[in-house]
């Protein structure tokens, strides 16, 4: 997809091919679980519930259904006693989190308030230490 340069100073772009992804990565915490699951690996259901924090167990269900059936994520069942399962990121998953990475910088560079609430993140994934996202 390429943009169309008006002049040196206006640009077009066509954003047709957001129209089906967008309803499911526009969603409160569809990023915030594809960034725990690039920034931790393969996560069990608890575990991403601990990881974010006042997510809901039946949104971090819905949500996890709709970022598996769009490619973003797989889920790996175990058949073990207790079942165990595991989500990951897909390939589109973690290219999807390479993506967002220039806007999280630009967030963090916008407001000090940014860059204060990117304090409660561990040290290693917070947004000044560019190498670590």
């Amino acid at each position: 997809m390429k943009a169309i340069t008006l002049t040196n100073k206006e640009e077009l772009t066509c954003i047709c091919p957001l129209k089906g992804i967008i309803d499911v990565i526009s969603k409160k915490w569809a990023l915030l679980i594809i960034n725990a699951l690039g920034n931790y690996g393969k996560l069990r259901f608890n575990k991403i519930m601990e990881t974010l924090n006042g997510i809901s167990p039946k949104t971090l269900s819905d949500t996890l259904k709709d970022l598996q059936n769009e490619g973003l994520i797989k889920r790996e069942s175990f058949a073990e006693i207790p079942p165990r399962v595991e989500y990951s990121l897909t390939n589109d998953g973690a290219e999807l989190r390479k993506s967002i990475i220039p806007l999280l910088e630009w967030t963090a560079n916008r407001s000090e308030l940014n860059k204060e609430l990117c304090t409660k993140c561990p040290p290693q994934v917070r947004t000044n230490n560019r190498e670590h996202i």
